[in-house]
């Protein structure tokens, strides 16, 4: 019978917060030089050790004197007085000036015994007798006395303060070098699964391998909340090595975070290090994305278990975790970063959990801000960058309706709309267009779902190739033609469709949202009616006919790889991938932009691209 933990008693997010807070990550104080003191927090006060400046100094060029003695100087009636000497900065005065003396001074230099008042150098004249004044000073004018900045015995600086250039700058004023600061927390990161691979090592596909996204991803995430990560090899979901990386991590770190095997599956094995070495004090919220997260202790060490999927544990990092790290740091909450907006779609939701739905953000015609869901699934990574922030629902709530009024938690206070939100098919020379469009996000559903969203108003433009209707409202921005047909691998004998239907090749064919597949099938159509028959049993003669791809050149790498003789595709893969190539006719790829939004710089830019082909 399989040993299947199930998640019961679901904690509301509440809950999850303050067991969170609960977790004791606060690491020793500690001593950093000044150069490495940016961006880290003061633990204790700073008070000034000396007098800043630490002696009375001229504020500009001029010269120095007794106040008393230019008393009715003026323009009209200057006073004329010999100089005695000159002092510059960073030397000590070998002169004093007595009454009714001067003595030249430079900005910044220590004022010579006697004098108490500076006389720029604007309103004076030398003579041959000495310099004229043509102006009166009071005590003090133009002179910075000892500790004007700060005085010894002043505290300088508090506890908790973030130091920033500013900081550096007073610090260095007062002589310090070490700077005591707040620990940073460490982070142990071990990202669990036997079908990860780190980036840079051989990845083998066909063995359900997969690139470890999370280990690279939280890293970065804990840094920015002012950890220190430490990323840990590898675990697989072995046991005893999971048991030892944990332990291992355990030891050297204030917090262990795992992603990966924490959902209700035999293989998963970490509820058992914790429940065997530490205590587990939380299994399960009731949120999406991240229903499965672990809170508990391992050791001296607390344990935070993050989902596998990407989009789940950088979610769930930020919300509940990255918040613990920013108290136990002394960092400060990041800036507010929310945005009121519109939905452009409707959104149904009915799992009755607290859901954090991550959406995307694009500027309507007139400027107002429109929120739409971006949902490829946990799994999908690309909607790490797709999206710009979570929308927060309630677990009563059923459904968004299209025009409501929605807060965007963005995903930082520097996050802005695309200034070109597309959608519709994908395509090499789009690809290469958009390079030249400051900023934009491109969506690849297809020319059917492309046209589709179009129609709804959420998209500025749509990218349509091959035989298809598009909205009655929308303006044509451009177009350019290419070549479309069958990539084939060199050792296969497919001179033509006819050929391929005939034979016994493998296919791989695109989705049916691409525009290719409907001129495909427009094909297959075409060849059915000259041999009096229809399309479906022509297209049942190809095996592989419903094997599809989502990107235009999965058919051609497929076929490169040796998985299939022939694929859908375009001339130009055909081409950079070295395989032969059947030409079935061109298509025209058509750029549409909703007419509210023709004026929008992203849509010019694309136009003038398109116009530069």
């Amino acid at each position: 019978m399989s040993d299947r933990r199930e998640f019961r008693d679901l904690a509301p997010p509440e809950e999850a917060h303050e067991t969170l807070a609960g977790l004791d990550l606060t690491p020793d104080p500690e001593r950093v030089p000044l150069a490495e003191a940016r961006d880290r927090v003061l633990a204790e006060r700073v008070d000034a050790e000396l007098d800043v400046p630490g002696f009375d100094r001229a504020s500009m060029d001029g010269y120095a004197v007794r106040a008393a003695d230019t008393f009715g100087a003026d323009e009209a009636d200057p006073v004329t007085m010999p100089l005695v000497g000159a002092v510059h900065a960073g030397e000590e005065p070998e002169v004093t000036v007595e009454e009714g003396t001067v003595v030249e001074i430079s900005t910044g230099a220590v004022m010579p015994e006697g004098a108490d008042a500076v006389v720029m150098v604007e309103r004076t004249t030398e003579v041959e007798d000495g310099v004229e004044i043509r102006t009166a000073v009071a005590p003090g004018d133009n002179v910075m006395l000892a500790g004007a900045d700060i005085a010894a015995g002043a505290r300088a600086l508090g506890p908790g303060t973030r130091i920033t250039p500013r900081e550096i700058g007073l610090l260095s004023a007062l002589g310090v070098d070490e700077v005591p600061v707040r620990g940073t927390p460490t982070v142990g990161i071990v990202s669990t699964g036997d079908e990860l691979v780190r980036p840079g090592e051989s990845l083998d596909s066909a063995a359900g391998e997969i690139y470890d996204v999370n280990s690279y991803t939280l890293a970065a995430a804990v840094e920015e909340a002012g950890g220190d990560p430490v990323l840990y090899p590898h675990a697989g979901d072995d046991y005893e090595e999971m048991e030892r990386l944990l332990h291992e991590a355990a030891d050297e770190c204030d917090l262990v975070l795992s992603s990966g095997s924490t959902s209700a599956s035999a293989v998963d094995v970490i509820y058992r290090v914790i429940e065997d070495r530490g205590e587990l004090l939380l299994h399960g919220v009731a949120v999406k994305p991240g229903k499965p997260m672990l809170v508990g202790t391992v050791g001296e060490s607390a344990y935070v278990g993050l989902p596998g999927y990407p989009i789940s544990a950088l979610t769930i990092f930020r919300v509940f975790v990255a918040p613990v790290i920013r108290e136990a740091a002394g960092r400060e909450a990041p800036a507010t970063a929310t945005v009121t907006g519109e939905m452009a779609v409707t959104e149904r939701y009915s799992e009755g959990r607290h859901r954090l739905m991550p959406v995307g953000l694009v500027a309507d015609g007139d400027g107002n801000l429109l929120v739409y869901p971006v949902d490829k699934g946990s799994g999908a990574t690309t909607s790490l960058v797709d999206a710009d922030g979570t929308v927060t629902v309630p677990a009563d709530t059923d459904y968004l309706g299209e025009g409501e009024t929605v807060e965007v938690d963005l995903f930082s206070p520097d996050v802005r709309p695309p200034t070109l939100l597309g959608v519709g098919e994908d395509d090499p020379t789009l690809a290469r267009l958009l390079d030249d469009v400051d900023r934009p996000r491109y969506l690849p559903v297809g020319t059917t779902e492309g046209l589709r969203r179009l129609g709804d108003g959420t998209p500025d433009i749509a990218v349509a190739a091959g035989p298809a209707e598009p909205p009655k409202a929308a303006v044509n921005v451009g177009d350019w033609e290419r070549d479309w047909g069958l990539v084939v691998a060199p050792d296969a004998d497919v001179d033509s469709l006819a050929t391929l239907v005939d034979g016994e090749w493998r296919f791989v064919n695109r989705d049916t949202a691409s525009g290719l597949r409907r001129s495909f099938d427009d094909a297959l159509a075409a060849l059915a009616e000259e041999r009096d028959t229809d399309r479906a049993t022509v297209a049942e003669a190809i095996d592989g006919y419903e094997l599809t791809t989502k990107a235009h050149e999965s058919p051609a790498r497929k076929v490169a790889a040796g998985q299939a003789d022939a694929g859908l595709g375009l001339r130009s893969t055909a081409e950079k991938l070295g395989l032969e190539y059947v030409s079935l006719g061109t298509q025209q790829v058509r750029v549409l932009a909703n007419a509210d939004r023709t004026e929008k710089e992203g849509v010019l830019a694309l136009g003038r691209a398109i116009e530069g082909l």
